[in-house]
């Protein structure tokens, strides 16, 4: 081919690799539309309506540490990738949102791209809050902008290695995974239970811990139309059970006022929160109101369960452990769980918790059993009270073989179906995780 020939097939070549290079950049350094021109006046109905919004939505879980002033941000949150920190949100114009717009603020929170078209890790829950209402959007925004009060704490950058912390591949990510649309009704349904599909599926943001994730980190489904929404997943060393109406590892047992007392109190006749919803419980769920608490109850009971994943329902199965002291693991139920959890199973009314019938005891994945074992659970605070029943923490008393066999024991006692824990689990999870602080876990917003 002579010099002019190649050159001239090169140009050819060249001017739709530049064409599709040129859309790839317009594409990843885009700003997302956002219906807002104007930025919501003083309105201090409007500040208290955010301020709700933000509890429904848990912000300060993320943006806040114990001790430090509220959505200063700092939590480090660890990935596949590397370390990423939680940002400042309070409204101080040099290290927080203080300079956004309302329409800034739009795209940052439903959409994850910050000014300057800045990407968002999607540890910030945009998938879900793309979901929120524009009068929800507006009342958060008067809520951060004129009820928190700014704090000068700088943002402590991500510890992800280059290439990987290159931002433009979300762009990417979004377009494959993440919604652009509100929420909007589902004909047929009535109110109550939109309002219980919007909060779950939208500022709850229910499906980052119970809904399971593709090769891609991303959600498998978004909302009842996905199988796998809400069907439980494994995350940060505890298992999020389905929420679903699986008989035995989801809500299929749960009465919709049981739901509720659950959400507002922190236990009910089947379960404690413990694990990552102690948080959830301590800074969200217990401020929500009854009218969304029943509605998040009537959607949840609405969710089919997999009777073929979930297996055949559990029955219990009368039987004291005293009986069965030639089991491994008996003898060490006996002198250090049964004084809570009872001989037979059935824990004590709503304050020690069953293990007979547990979700942690008969799913397959036992994380959630081995870490409160080995870590106890944190201290639940329901109206401002801590709570005087805590898990111990057993990792210092009882060797891996010992923890393996005694949740093995009670996995597979009083009708229990869960699959037997091996020492190797236990002392991976060891290693990869600390024990639960004794300090109260709950977070003021003001």
């Amino acid at each position: 081919m002579s010099n002019r020939r190649f050159a001239r097939s090169a140009t050819w070549l060249a001017v739709p690799c530049l064409v599709a290079a040129g859309l790839l950049a317009w594409y990843v350094t885009r700003e997302p539309a956002s219906p807002f021109t104007a930025d919501a006046g003083v309105d201090t109905t409007l500040v208290s309506r955010g301020e709700y919004v933000a509890r429904l939505s848990d912000c300060v879980a993320c943006h806040s540490l114990p001790g430090q002033a509220p959505f200063a941000g700092g939590l480090e949150m660890a990935t596949p990738l590397g370390a990423i920190h939680a940002t400042n949100i309070t409204p101080d114009r040099e290290h927080g949102i203080g300079a956004y717009s309302l329409a800034d603020f739009d795209r940052a929170v439903r959409h994850g791209v910050a000014p300057g078209g800045r990407r968002l890790y999607p540890a910030m829950p945009y998938p879900s809050y793309a979901k929120l209402s524009d009068d929800d959007v507006r009342a958060l925004y008067a809520f951060f902008m004129q009820g928190v009060q700014p704090a000068a704490t700088a943002n402590v950058p991500s510890s992800i290695p280059w290439p990987l912390n290159l931002r433009w591949p979300i762009a990417l990510w979004n377009g494959l995974f993440a919604p652009t649309n509100a929420y909007a009704d589902k004909p047929g349904q009535d109110a109550l239970w939109n309002r219980g599909a919007y909060i779950v599926q939208g500022p709850g943001h229910c499906g980052s811990c119970h809904t399971p994730r593709g090769l891609a980190f991303n959600e498998k489904a978004l909302d009842e139309a996905g199988a796998p929404f809400l069907a439980g997943a494994l995350l940060d060393g505890w298992y999020a059970p389905s929420l679903r109406q699986d008989h035995n590892t989801g809500l299929g047992r749960w009465s919709e006022p049981e739901i509720v007392q659950f959400l507002k109190t922190g236990r009910n006749q089947h379960a404690v929160v413990y694990g990552s919803m102690t948080e959830a419980f301590n800074n969200s769920t217990q401020f929500m109101s009854d009218d969304d608490l029943s509605a998040i109850a009537r959607y949840l009971k609405s969710l089919p369960g997999d009777a073929q994943r979930d297996g055949a329902p559990w029955q219990y199965q009368a039987v004291s452990a005293n009986e069965r002291l030639d089991a491994p693991g008996a003898h060490t139920y006996v002198t250090r769980c049964a004084s809570c959890h009872g001989l037979d199973g059935k824990g004590q009314a709503e304050w020690m918790p069953p293990l007979a019938g547990a979700t942690s005891m008969l799913a397959s994945e036992s994380a959630s059993a081995i870490n409160i074992t080995l870590n106890g659970s944190q201290r639940i605070v329901a109206a401002g009270v801590p709570d005087a029943y805590r898990m111990p923490a057993f990792r210092g008393q009882l060797s891996d073989q010992e923890i393996a066999d005694v949740l093995s024991f009670a996995r597979t006692t009083w009708g229990n179906q869960g699959a037997a824990v091996q020492a190797q689990a236990v002392g991976k999870l060891r290693g990869h995780t600390d024990p639960a602080s004794s300090s109260p876990i709950i977070l003021h917003m003001r």
